[in-house]
């Protein structure tokens, strides 16, 4: 698997969990206009995951982005809450900017807000409000550290509903050799891959907003199998009921999940 990290470690230090939020953080801040430049619409699994799977009620959208499914929620009808939270302020910015041209209906409510997923205190934004269902979109494989990202899912499962939605999808990267070609060494990133998690990948992401120069940024990714999919929803007191997989050349590149709240 090339520079993918195949050592497995019983816990990931926080020293380097901090290095690789911070190398994703500074990418996003860095290139949040040229990012939500290539995010214009939602994936065709996203697409099908409003279709089959969203519904009515008080839903969260963790790391919303620029806020494209926002927009969709509004095209699609759905009555009741919508709150979408990132740490990028860029994308932030464009999301508030993308919904301004849409009038809301009065039985939807939409708003963005500010959130760092590292800490616990994400969850006070809801202000006690249980929510029907939360996803999660291209996000949880940005997440270093298994213990990470079971805290998270375990935040989530706090906020749901009894029986409550959780819906997510991961980068599937390894069907997509144009993808693998663009693996890089953890030497450009300054960090040890003995250190790591097996599936942990550091891959290049290349774009260029208008009037800017093409530069090359760096993105901590994490590829998940199916097995450690099931072992977390387990451990987060989940059970995963449907999955597909969607999105790319040949379809392949993202897995989507349905999980529920035990």
């Amino acid at each position: 698997m090339g520079f993918i990290c195949t050592v497995i470690m019983e816990e990931m230090k926080d020293q380097v969990a901090e290095q690789l939020f911070d190398l994703n953080c500074l990418f996003y801040q860095s290139f949040g206009r040229a990012f939500a430049e290539t995010r214009r619409r939602i994936q065709p699994g996203v697409r099908r995951v409003l279709r089959e799977w969203a519904a009515n009620g008080h839903w969260l959208d963790l790391g919303c982005g620029s806020g494209v499914l926002a927009v969709e929620w509004v095209k699609a009808g759905f009555q009741g809450s919508y709150l979408g939270v990132d740490f990028s302020q860029p994308l932030l910015e464009e999301a508030n900017r993308n919904l301004a041209a849409f009038a809301l209906p009065h039985d939807l409510n939409i708003r963005f807000e500010y959130a760092d997923l590292r800490s616990d205190t994400w969850v006070e934004i809801l202000h006690g409000v249980l929510l029907d269902g939360a996803m999660m979109f291209s996000v949880l494989h940005h997440i270093p550290g298994a213990e990470n990202r079971l805290q998270i899912l375990k935040n989530v499962h706090r906020s749901l509903k009894p029986g409550g939605m959780f819906i997510h999808s991961e980068w599937q990267f390894q069907n997509s050799p144009k993808l693998m070609s663009r693996i890089k060494p953890w030497s450009l990133a300054g960090i040890d891959p003995t250190e790591l998690e097996e599936g942990d990948t550091l891959l290049d992401w290349r774009h260029a907003a208008a009037g800017q120069e093409e530069n090359q940024g760096l993105r901590y990714v994490h590829l998940f199998s199916r097995q450690e999919l099931e072992q977390l929803a387990g451990d987060a007191g989940f059970n995963i009921e449907q999955e597909f997989v969607s999105d790319g050349a040949g379809e392949r590149l993202g897995l989507y999940q349905l999980w529920l709240k035990c």
